[in-house]
């Protein structure tokens, strides 16, 4: 007997599932933050096991770190400074902003951005409490500094 294709989507977290705006907008952020290659670590879909949790960010940012191509991580435990989050097809923003309040801003997270693609929108989140949202125009995260032209990440 086959299992129904709604029973095998099921199995995965709303999360896990990827879409072609999910896709594009992880790549487009990536891109623009290349930019800042020379102060900050970029890594797209980097399992991490903080002390309040495990999660993996669409990106995560740290400050630049020396490399060791010899001995690899599977689950990171440093918290990066700032964790982006785009918000997937099946995903509820409540997921989201949970795991921001519960896994991240209590394990030492800074900023957080979630990135809304049918709103075309995101909002940052630092963990002292500011919020700022975007829409247009280049977008200043208030903790790192880095700039993102949301016009080029919405195009």
């Amino acid at each position: 007997m086959e299992t129904p294709f709604h029973d095998l989507i099921e199995e995965y977290h709303s999360e896990d599932i990827m879409s072609l705006n999910h896709s594009r907008l992880i790549y487009r952020i990536s891109v623009a933050l290349g930019r800042y290659d020379g102060e900050y670590d970029i890594f797209p879909e980097l399992e991490l096991e903080l002390s309040t949790g495990k999660c993996k960010p669409d990106i995560c940012v740290y400050p630049k770190m020396p490399y060791d191509w010899l001995n690899d991580v599977i689950y990171f435990k440093k918290p990066p400074v700032l964790a982006i989050e785009v918000l997937s097809p099946k995903q509820g923003l409540s997921d989201i902003t949970d795991k921001v309040t519960k896994i991240y801003f209590p394990a030492g997270v800074e900023t957080v951005w979630i990135v809304v693609p049918g709103l075309q929108l995101i909002q940052v989140m630092t963990s002292d409490g500011k919020r700022l949202t975007s829409t247009e125009g280049v977008l200043i995260d208030p903790i790192t500094a880095i700039e993102l032209d949301t016009s080029y990440v919405f195009r």
